[in-house]
């Protein structure tokens, strides 16, 4: 998870706790786009409310908030755990070793998540890998 993120949760907590962030990156370096949920679901009004909370941000970027859609952003130890038994993409930040070829792209069942690592059943076989070495991860739709 990034500073950002982690920056952008604490100050909704505060407004909304129920809100949860599940990704917010950097987009051309100039959006900022921001997956949120919410035990309800995310409705526009819930999204006008993050934006008006986050507005001092918009000095410096332009600002998308939207709902994870059907192929979630997995960013926290907490969301891989909900979702072991789903199918998922994890994108490595460097090529790791699985079989007879390093490959930084793994698709396949989420079998476990400790605190350190998420191990997935890939292609190439059984795989965990650190949470420090994820670029980016999502569900993929069944």
């Amino acid at each position: 998870m990034t500073p950002l993120q982690t920056e952008i949760e604490r100050r909704l907590a505060d407004t909304d706790p129920e809100i949860e962030v599940l990704l917010a990156e950097i987009v051309g370096g100039r959006c900022l786009r921001i997956f949120i949920d919410h035990p309800d679901g995310v409705t526009l009004a819930t999204c006008e409310r993050v934006t008006a909370e986050l507005s001092d941000m918009r000095e410096r970027y332009s600002l998308e908030v939207s709902s994870p859609g059907s192929e979630r952003p997995l960013t926290k130890p907490a969301h891989f755990r909900r979702f072991v038994g789903r199918r998922a993409r994890v994108r490595s930040r460097r090529p790791l070793a699985v079989g007879e070829r390093p490959m930084s792209s793994f698709t396949g069942e989420l079998v476990g998540a400790s605190e350190e690592t998420v191990t997935l059943a890939a292609d190439g076989g059984v795989i965990a890998i650190p949470y420090a070495e994820i670029r980016r991860s999502n569900l993929i739709e069944e």
